[in-house]
């Protein structure tokens, strides 16, 4: 059992209080999961420029200088320290490059999530303490989506937290289990596809980062996990100016929505978006069993 929520926002005059809204939607959904969280926010891309969100076990280590040694390397970097985590802005094709040198020269940091856009902070705990020592409240942003765990297949770490990210400016949150995941993940690896964790739900990350790699778009990548990925899910799915759910046929996972003018909400439960803006004159439905619900802020544009 875990929880989900999501918050794709229309009304550009909420986008500075994305965090806070965010934040109170998973702080709800505690007792759905207590041993981790997690919350990714898509906020406004700037020009040319990328952002790498990456974790550490020992911060006072690993970030001490990490800034300079990177532009030691010839990268010109940004970086900005919250607890365990850090992002590095760069510019948008140093990517790579950042990649190959933090494996380098701090072999145990983490990448958490990379993109124009996204940033990713997940640690072991309870929602409110993840949500506080990050500071997500103060951030905005254009949508985001969150997840409270209780780990049922694998251990409590901070890698098998939710998000997952195996695409830049991608990600999941799932609840429920995959039975065909370790057979899927062998035919991911032949394609190339690296993974963390044993994690069934970074396995459904990785295959949808794969699909979207062959030209699809969210929508589609969504309808083709129906047919590819066996097991129960709930899957809440984030992308650059997008924002998915999809359920699998048998939807026994609790799910409900709601739609104004101003947003999209996703919870696992409806208690999650009691205290949106508006939502007693909200469209709220439970989403339906094998079928793709899709928004996308450049559609919309």
């Amino acid at each position: 059992m875990c929880g989900i929520v999501g918050l794709f926002l229309k009304d550009k005059d909420l986008e500075p209080q994305l965090g806070q809204l965010l934040s109170d939607m998973l702080i709800t959904m505690t007792d759905r999961g207590p041993d981790s969280a997690g919350i990714a926010i898509y906020g406004t891309p700037s020009d040319g420029k990328a952002k790498v969100t990456v974790q550490s076990a020992e911060p006072g280590t690993d970030f001490d200088d990490l800034d300079a040694e990177l532009r030691k390397a010839g990268i010109d970097t940004s970086l900005t320290v919250k607890s365990t985590h850090a992002v590095i802005e760069i510019a948008a094709d140093n990517v790579s490059a950042v990649r190959s040198v933090l494996a380098q020269i701090r072999p145990n940091v983490r990448i958490m999530g990379s993109g124009d856009s996204v940033e990713i902070y997940k640690e072991t705990g309870l929602p409110k303490d993840v949500v506080a020592r990050f500071e997500v409240r103060s951030m905005g942003g254009t949508h985001g989506i969150g997840h409270t765990r209780m780990a049922t297949e694998s251990a409590v770490t901070t890698l098998g937290a939710h998000p997952f990210s195996t695409g830049a400016d991608q990600c999941l949150v799932h609840n429920g289990s995959l039975s065909n995941h370790n057979n899927l993940r062998r035919e991911l690896v032949r394609e190339g596809m690296a993974f963390e964790t044993q994690n069934d739900s970074e396995v459904a990350a990785a295959y949808l980062s794969a699909e979207l790699a062959k030209g699809k778009n969210l929508g589609e990548a969504l309808t083709g996990a129906l047919d590819d990925l066996d097991g129960f899910f709930t899957f809440v799915v984030g992308t650059k100016s997008g924002f998915g759910v999809v359920r699998d046929p048998i939807a026994c996972k609790p799910a409900v929505m709601a739609e104004t003018d101003q947003y999209v909400a996703f919870g696992s439960e409806y208690r999650a978006l009691v205290n949106l803006l508006g939502i007693e004159t909200a469209r709220v439905w439970e989403p339906e069993p094998a079928t793709v619900y899709f928004w996308d802020h450049e559609k919309a544009a």
